[in-house]
């Protein structure tokens, strides 16, 4: 498909897409948000949760105003500055969503631009109703029938300013609508350019479908890493960071000075290596268990099995620990049938709350839960294999034993060493949910791995710079083992996944 596009429409082009997603990236983080009516509501907001929770913006607020016999906000104001956000918001959400257009030819880029038009001009109109609304909370204060150095003081603590980001987004949303405006300008002085229909090259249509991965992963997993910085200071949740609160190193110093800490550690480091460990050195049985569905001749009984195999996968582990909890409590399923066989010498446990092979309970329960979800990419790796080398190997003589051995066990193994440097990499990630729902005062010396261990000392006791160095120093240890395992594969096999 020729590009009839020309050098000043694609200058401006490149130009919107940059500015379309600078203004999406901007919406997740704190400071630039220009709802942030005061300090005291929190900090850490972002534009987005201003947007889209009333409650989560005022709460805070409201506990402020009405402390000590203040005054309260009128609800009309602060329901405007939400309106204002709202609106910032789904102008930066058309941009985006005109930058992904733009990427088609001519006559969806016609289409395209104009949506930036429309996202800048929101943008604007957003930062207007924001900035009248902090105009109208700050007349409220004034015209109070307070002394003036109240009012003063109350001006203060609310800290009522024009925010950094308002000054920016006046600039960024202008630039957008003026450069939308413009292409927009360039695509409408050329209109016809005989393309019969809008279109998109395949390259593009793939990158669009990707696109959703790629934004959760960037909010998920990559934007998480803006939190790093609690760990340089001495802050509890919802605080806002300032340079006296900022104690560099310090936190990291604590886990290694600290015989409490280092201690509590140690222990948890443990376990996470033990259950870590018995993952790895059970990580065949998803193969054999793919196999084993594979040579089933009866493919409704395969179907049902591999069904029945895979729901729990999708059970959350709360129902999980119902369904333990029914079956091993004390007046569970296990001790009525016991207390039915031999009531004689019969004595009620309660299997749950011990501390007895609690990694081997805790990794037959994972077993029990993940082994058909597991199974499927063998399943799925074993039907790629070719045909021709069963049927050659059959003429040569070999039961189905050999042809497992010597066919669909090599035609698994570079899938299964991918999952094995996977693990290896994530050996101190053994998830939490599991652990949480099953832990117990009893059990708890065995049962807390890292991720609980961070949970619990970051939002059970509001240590949240010590649980965030932690975590810093766990994902680094992660990425350590990834490219060592890596380069063991590289070494020994010839092959790697990086």
């Amino acid at each position: 498909m020729p590009d009839l596009t020309s050098r000043p429409e694609r200058v401006s082009l490149r130009v919107l897409r940059i500015l379309a997603v600078l203004v999406l990236l901007m919406v997740f983080f704190p400071p630039f948000n220009p709802g942030r009516i005061s300090a005291q509501i929190s900090g850490n907001l972002t534009l987005l949760t201003s947007a889209t929770s009333f409650s989560t913006v005022t709460t805070k607020l409201s506990a402020y105003m009405t402390e000590g016999n203040r005054f309260a906000l009128r609800a009309a104001d602060m329901q405007q500055s939400l309106a204002g956000c709202a609106m910032v918001l789904a102008g930066a959400v058309l941009g985006a969503v005109g930058a992904c257009i733009s990427l088609g030819n001519r006559k969806m880029r016609r289409w395209g631009v104009w949506l930036p038009v429309a996202g800048g001009a929101l943008i604007l109109a957003g930062l207007a109703v924001n900035r009248a609304a902090f105009g109208q909370i700050e007349a409220f204060v004034k015209g109070m029938d307070l002394p003036a150095s109240h009012i003063e003081e109350h001006l203060k603590n609310l800290a009522l300013q024009w925010p950094v980001f308002a000054n920016t987004a006046w600039m960024i949303g202008g630039i957008l609508l003026l450069a939308s405006s413009l292409t927009a300008v360039f695509f409408a002085y050329r209109r016809k350019c005989g393309e019969p229909k809008a279109e998109m090259e395949e390259k593009y249509k793939l990158f669009i479908m990707f696109l959703p991965v790629l934004v959760l992963s960037f909010v998920f997993a990559y934007l998480p890493i803006y939190g790093w910085r609690y760990a340089f200071y001495n802050a509890k949740a919802g605080d806002e960071l300032t340079k006296e609160l900022f104690v560099g190193f310090d936190n990291f110093r604590l886990l290694i000075n600290d015989p409490g800490f280092s201690s509590k550690i140690l222990q948890v480091l443990r376990n996470t290596l033990i259950m870590s460990g018995l993952g790895i050195a059970t990580s065949w049985l998803p193969i054999a268990f793919a196999i084993l569905l594979a040579e089933v001749r009866n493919t409704k009984f395969q179907r049902a099995v591999q069904t029945l195999t895979t729901i729990p996968n999708f059970l959350s582990w709360v129902l999980v620990y119902a369904v333990a909890l029914s079956i091993f409590a004390a007046d569970g399923l296990v001790n009525n049938l016991s207390n039915m066989i031999n009531p004689a010498a019969f004595v009620r446990t309660d299997y749950l709350a011990t501390a007895d092979a609690t990694w081997i309970k805790m990794l037959l329960w994972g077993t029990w839960k993940g082994l058909g979800w597991s199974a499927i990419i063998y399943v799925a790796g074993i039907a790629g294999i070719d045909q021709q080398l069963y049927e050659a190997a059959k003429v040569d003589g070999a039961n189905r034993f050999r042809c497992i051995w010597h066919i669909t066990v090599p035609g698994l193994i570079p899938t299964y060493m991918v999952m094995l440097l996977m693990s290896v990499a994530g050996i101190l990630s053994n998830g939490m949910e599991q652990y949480l729902v099953f832990s117990n005062p009893y059990n708890g010396d065995y049962i807390q791995v890292l991720d609980l261990y961070v949970y619990n000392l970051g939002i059970g006791n509001n240590q949240l710079s010590v649980s965030t160095v932690i975590g810093i120093l766990k994902s680094l240890i992660a990425v350590v083992l990834l490219f060592g395992a890596n380069g063991i594969s590289k070494a020994v096999r010839g092959e790697s996944i990086i």
